[in-house]
């Protein structure tokens, strides 16, 4: 039976620390010259209707390391651009290809491709949920920290896709997150709820940078305006006045605390270029480790 990894709770916690330990072996192992092929003969297809850099190079790269193949599908440049409904579009994309990998709007857009294609989907980012980055992120705070259990992770900015992902992980691995989100930005009170009963969860959210980031052991924040939110950027930056990490805020977390950013990064809006170029930040450590994660799901989904 297929599987598709659409948000993290189509993961267990077993199962996601496997991906976590899998694309860190996977990661040694290329850097020692160790070729694995496990997808030799088979072609991953990325359809996307949003702008990407990382997401979609790392799938690709992954896809072409493990010896298979992808393929870049523009969705404006299909039938989809002309009413095709998705059932046809997934059906027939399906016996091409052996996953699809897709970045774009809606939830139920995803949802849809996974009901009608035989083949593993993979939601690569949606309004809602950012699956694969948060995994990279968890590998990333592994690396550098041993363990995310028993650390205290911040989150520090819009309640979006990432931060409802966040929510989700601390949910199914019962982890202390604190978030920080101006009045008017929180992420979905569905998530929110789940995630504060959740057993062995401690999770806060408060309008309060400084109160997220106390005593933090990796802050993690990102842009105030997503993809889609183009137009808003005036009233957002005031929203988010107070909400930069830079050095000052970055002062009340943990001394060795580090910082994740999915990037763009917008320097001297949500992160200072201090922070972002600092010592402590890890940030380009987790953008490299989004590849090694994107081939560490590709092989466990593909059969």
């Amino acid at each position: 039976m297929k599987r598709d990894l659409l948000t993290l709770t189509d993961l267990s916690a077993e199962e996601i620390q496997r991906l976590i330990d899998r694309a860190i072996d996977l990661k040694v192992r290329r850097q020692r010259g160790i070729l694995d092929r496990p997808l030799m003969g088979k072609t991953v297809g990325l359809l996307f209707d949003k702008a990407s850099t990382r997401t979609r190079v790392s799938f690709e790269a992954a896809a072409i390391r493990l010896g298979g193949g992808s393929i870049f599908i523009s969705a404006r440049d299909t039938q989809l651009a002309r009413n095709e409904p998705i059932a046809d579009t997934a059906r027939v994309l399906g016996g091409y290809l052996d996953a699809l990998v897709i970045r774009t709007y809606a939830q139920q857009t995803v949802a849809d491709y996974a009901r009608y294609a035989a083949v593993p989907v993979v939601n690569a980012l949606t309004d809602d949920y950012h699956p694969t980055q948060i995994l990279a992120d968890l590998m990333t705070v592994v690396e550098v920290k041993g363990d995310f259990k028993g650390l205290r992770l911040a989150w520090v900015g819009d309640g979006n896709n990432m931060a409802n992902s966040w929510l989700n992980a601390a949910a199914i691995l019962g982890l202390e997150l604190a978030l920080a989100c101006p009045e008017g930005y929180r992420p979905r009170a569905d998530l929110l709820e789940k995630a504060m009963t959740a057993p062995g969860a401690k999770v806060t959210l408060t309008t309060d940078p400084k109160e997220a980031v106390a005593g933090a052991d990796a802050v993690n924040t990102d842009v105030w305006a997503s993809m889609g939110h183009e137009g808003q950027e005036a009233a957002r930056a005031e929203a988010f006045a107070g909400f930069t990490v830079d050095s000052a805020l970055l002062s009340a977390a943990s001394p060795e605390a580090v910082v994740l950013h999915c990037l763009p990064a917008h320097r001297g809006e949500e992160i200072s270029a201090e922070v972002l170029e600092g010592p402590r930040s890890v940030v380009w450590r987790q953008a490299e480790n989004k590849m090694h994660m994107a081939a560490a799901i590709l092989e466990w989904l593909v059969k």
